[in-house]
């Protein structure tokens, strides 16, 4: 049963099923898992916590989730995972600049 849509990060998805029954759904979700998150849990939580107090009004925590997974490395990658945002240049650093600071 959905109890909540919510936007989540490939890593809080890890933690999650980590208390699952293991079963051949379970074990492709992680492989899946394994193969696109490279990074930190403890890293992407913090990196989410600080992109949504930077209060970009544009971001919606969809995108914040996107950046998070993604950390994109440059403006071009970073215009290309939030796409509907239309951030400026101001914005565009200072979340590139958060992520280089977490990563």
């Amino acid at each position: 049963m959905i109890k909540e849509r919510k936007p989540i990060t490939l890593y809080e998805t890890e933690e999650i099923i980590e208390n699952l029954k293991e079963t051949e759904k379970i074990k492709e979700l992680k492989s899946f898992i394994k193969k696109f998150a490279e990074g930190d849990s403890k890293k992407a939580k913090k990196l989410k916590e600080e992109l949504t107090n930077m209060n970009v009004l544009k971001l919606k925590e969809k995108d914040i989730v996107k950046i998070v997974d993604v950390m994109p490395e440059n403006a071009i990658e970073l215009n290309k995972v939030v796409t509907e945002a239309g951030l400026d240049t101001d914005e565009t650093n200072k979340i590139l600049e958060t992520i280089k600071n977490i990563k």
